[in-house]
C-alpha cells in the first residue's frame, strides 16, 4: 500500500469487442484488480470511464456495484462518482430535480459501499445549465453534503474536459468560481474529504490548496503538471485522482513508493518522463484523452481489442496514436515493445 499520498487512478472501461454499447465485465474488473495490485486506488465511473460520453447512469450503476464488491474482496481503495446524469439533457429541470438526482446516486453508492468506499460528488451538467448564481450551487451542494453519511470528494472538472461545465460554481472567472467553491467547503468541511480539480492550471490549484481548511485534501486532476503537484512545495502537496494514472499505473505506483521512502530523486526519475506522454494524450480536444488511455491498455495487453463505448476509439487520428506510441516507449510505459508494436500494426492494417 502506498503511504505518502492518497492516489486514485480514474479507471477506463473495456467494451465488448462485438458491441460498442456493451461492457466486457470480466476485462473491466480485471483491470481494476490490476490497479489495486499495484497499490493504487480506483476512482470508479468517472470521466475516464466515459461517464456521460458512452457510459450512461444504468451502466454506471452496475459498474459501481460490481467494482465495490470486487474492492471489498481484495481490500482495494475505491471512490465512486455520483452525479445527475440520469436527468435528460433536453428536459426542463429545477434545482429540486438536481438535488433529487444527486440524492439518488449518492444513496446508491453509500448503500453499496457499506462504509468501504467513498463518494465522489461529480460536477453536474444539469446544475451548470440551470444555475443562475453561486447561491444555487451553495444550495444544492449544501443539501447533499448535509445528508452524506461520510466525507465526500468534490469534483471540479474544467470546461476543456467538458464544455457543458463552463461557468461552474456560478462564474466563468476562475477566481470568483474558486471563492464560491471554497465557501461551500468551509461551511461543510466536516463532510468534505477533499476536492479534485481538473483545470490544467497549476497556479490555481496551488492557490486553492493553500486555502483549504485543515484536514481537507487537494486531489490533483492536473494531467499536465501532476508530477509537480504531487511532490508539492513548502511542505504542502496534492494527493492524486488522475486519468493518466490509468495509463501509466506501474510507473506512477513506483514513483509514489519512492516518495514513501523519501527518495525524491527516484520519484522524479520515474514520473517526469511520463509528462510529455500525458500532455500529448490530453492535448485538445481534451475530452478525447480517453482514446489514448484505452489505446495504451490495448498496447500493454490488458484487453484484446481497441474498441470503446460509443465508438470513441475514433476520437484520435492515426498520427496522434503513432506519436503516442513513440512517447510511451520513451517514457518506459510499454510493458513489451515488440508486442505493443505488433498490436499497433493490427490497428493500422
Amino acid at each position: 500500500m502506498i503511504r505518502s499520498r492518497v492516489a486514485y487512478a480514474a479507471a477506463h472501461v473495456v467494451c465488448d469487442p462485438q458491441s460498442a454499447a456493451v461492457i466486457d465485465w470480466d476485462a473491466t474488473l480485471a483491470y481494476r484488480r490490476y490497479l489495486w495490485s499495484l497499490g493504487l486506488g480506483v476512482a470508479e465511473a468517472m470521466d475516464t470511464a466515459q461517464r456521460g460520453m458512452g457510459l450512461d447512469w444504468p451502466q454506471a450503476r452496475e459498474l459501481i456495484g460490481r467494482s465495490l464488491a470486487e474492492a471489498r474482496t481484495v481490500g482495494g481503495l475505491i471512490a465512486c462518482g455520483a452525479g445527475t446524469d440520469q436527468l435528460s439533457p433536453e428536459a426542463a429541470v429545477t434545482l429540486d430535480d438536481v438535488e433529487r438526482a444527486y440524492e439518488e446516486q449518492v444513496s446508491y453508492v453509500e448503500a453499496q459501499a457499506r462504509g468501504d468506499g467513498r463518494v465522489i460528488l461529480m460536477a453536474s451538467r444539469a446544475l451548470a445549465r440551470i444555475a443562475r448564481s453561486p447561491d444555487d450551487y451553495a444550495r444544492v451542494y449544501g443539501t447533499i453534503l448535509r445528508q452524506a453519511r461520510q466525507p465526500v470528494i468534490l469534483h471540479w472538472l474544467g470546461d476543456m474536459f467538458d464544455p457543458q461545465l463552463a461557468g461552474y460554481w456560478g462564474s466563468r472567472d476562475l477566481g470568483r468560481a474558486m471563492e464560491a467553491c471554497l465557501g461551500i467547503i468551509d461551511e461543510h468541511r466536516a463532510k468534505v474529504d477533499g476536492i479534485k480539480i481538473s483545470l490544467l492550471d497549476p497556479e490555481h490549484e496551488v492557490a486553492m490548496r493553500r486555502r483549504l481548511p485543515a484536514g481537507v485534501r487537494m486531489y490533483t486532476g492536473d494531467d499536465f503538471h501532476y508530477d509537480r503537484m504531487i511532490l508539492g512545495e513548502d511542505g504542502v502537496h496534492s494527493d492524486a485522482l488522475l486519468g493518466i494514472f490509468d495509463a501509466i499505473a506501474p510507473i506512477a505506483a513506483a514513483a509514489l513508493r519512492a516518495l514513501d521512502g523519501g527518495d525524491v530523486a527516484g520519484y522524479r526519475a520515474a514520473l517526469e518522463p511520463t509528462v510529455p506522454l500525458s500532455r500529448h494524450i490530453f492535448e485538445p480536444p481534451t475530452h478525447a484523452y480517453k482514446t489514448g488511455v484505452v489505446f495504451l491498455a490495448y498496447l500493454n495487453g490488458h484487453q484484446s481489442h481497441f474498441r470503446m463505448l460509443a465508438g470513441a476509439e475514433g476520437g484520435r487520428s492515426r498520427q496522434h496514436l503513432t506519436e503516442l506510441f513513440r512517447l510511451a516507449d520513451a517514457a518506459g510505459v510499454l510493458a513489451d515493445r515488440e508486442c505493443a508494436a505488433a498490436r499497433m500494426g493490427r490497428v493500422f492494417a
